[in-house]
């Protein structure tokens, strides 16, 4: 693999610590600016909504410079949201902080998916795609745990000002090693728009949705439902936290290894085996070991859908794919959102801690069923990529990679 990707993973990696991080600060960063639990909590809602609505805006706006050169511009927005809430005076500041580091955050991991793929041979493009993503996965068992750690004992700022630290190495890592790919010709706004006329984009992107979807709709609440239920003291959740981590690490690098070889197959087993995990969760909640276990079988198979999911976007959108991949990414959020949405909704209605795992369940379980739907489709080639050559003019297509 290219040293460029390790590039790519630190940039992942920093991302990937901020995004989650906060979520183990909440009670210092409240009670220094003197605000409500509640009210915090709108530095994880007002990241997770800038991810969805900051991918497509970011790339839109990208798409008359290089792709290296837009990574490098993404990097200097992650490092300066970071930076203004390590110095933030005031709680509404910060929350400018995370919405300005969360424009950064589906763009980088949209336009790193087509550098990655661009950088490899055809049959390892979803291994170089995972291989980013691992920066991702990393951040959750090593990042976020040191970054609480460090907030809780000498201040949450200081966990900020590392993290933009850590965008500052990934910017100098993609300045250095990432090749300074042109653009392809005949890449335009037109064209990137036209991919989403492309069904099987779109349905990828609705398995994105609801696959991921599944996994935060167990691991949202997972400190109730280890604490109330499991009989885990409330100092275990952070290690259970870590196997799940060390779970999506382990998934994203074999979904990487075999979506080249046999992406459909590995999606209908990945999403398959997590509808039945996440239904059986409501059992082994009960028991402190299959608890864990459990939980690292989440993490690993809900992440080894991600190398496919990405790479599937690029395929159907060749040619025109990074405002398709970096939709995609928001569409990870979008899933993230609905499902704590919809398990919350379950608790409150009196169904106990382990009812989001049924949630989690139906949404895996619909995630499986449009997977067969888009490979029923392609076999009988009912949706096809020719819509993206069609915006592009004629004497145009032959300059367009393939």
């Amino acid at each position: 693999m290219p040293l460029a990707l390790l590039a790519l993973a630190i940039g992942a990696f920093g991302i990937g610590t901020t995004e989650f991080v906060i979520m183990g600060l909440l009670p210092e960063v409240a009670d220094d600016f003197g605000v409500s639990i509640p009210t915090a909590g709108f530095l994880v809602t007002g990241y997770a909504l800038g991810v969805m609505f900051g991918a497509p805006l970011m790339t839109v706006l990208g798409t008359k410079v290089s792709r290296k050169r837009m990574l490098m511009l993404l990097m200097g927005l992650f490092i300066a949201g970071n930076l203004l809430s390590a110095l933030a005076p005031a709680f509404a500041v910060m929350l400018i902080g995370r919405v300005v580091a969360s424009l950064a955050h589906g763009a980088f991991f949209g336009i790193g998916s087509v550098v990655a793929a661009d950088l490899v041979a055809p049959d390892k493009k979803a291994g170089a795609i995972a291989m980013m993503f691992t920066g991702l996965t990393v951040a959750n068992v090593v990042g976020v745990p040191l970054g609480t750690l460090v907030g809780q004992s000498v201040g949450w700022r200081v966990t900020f000002g590392i993290v933009a630290f850590l965008g500052v190495i990934g910017l100098l890592g993609i300045a250095r090693l990432v090749p300074d790919m042109p653009r392809a010709e005949g890449v335009s706004l037109r064209r990137e728009l036209a991919a989403f006329k492309n069904a099987q984009v779109l349905l990828a992107m609705a398995m994105t949705v609801l696959g991921f979807g599944g996994v935060f709709a167990a691991i949202t609440y997972i400190a109730p439902m280890m604490t109330h239920v499991t009989g885990f003291a409330d100092g275990s959740v952070t290690w259970l936290l870590v196997l799940f981590g060390l779970g999506m690490v382990v998934g994203n690098l074999l979904g990487g290894r075999y979506a080249d070889r046999a992406l459909m197959p590995l999606l209908y087993v990945s999403l398959g085996a997590l509808a039945v995990v996440l239904a059986l969760f409501t059992l082994t909640a009960h028991n402190k070991l299959l608890a864990a276990v459990t939980i690292v079988l989440i993490g690993a198979l809900g992440f080894a859908s991600v190398p496919p999911l990405q790479k599937r976007v690029l395929d159907q959108a060749h040619g025109a794919p990074t405002l398709a991949s970096a939709v995609n990414i928001g569409a990870f959020n979008l899933g993230n959102a609905l499902s704590a949405w919809l398990g919350g909704l379950v608790i409150s209605a009196g169904l106990g801690y382990t009812a989001p795992n049924w949630v989690g369940a139906a949404l895996a379980a619909a995630a499986l069923l449009l997977a067969l739907l888009s490979a029923a489709l392609e076999r009988r080639g009912g949706t096809t990529s020719t819509v993206v050559a069609e915006a592009v003019p004629a004497d145009r297509r032959t300059a367009v990679p393939h």
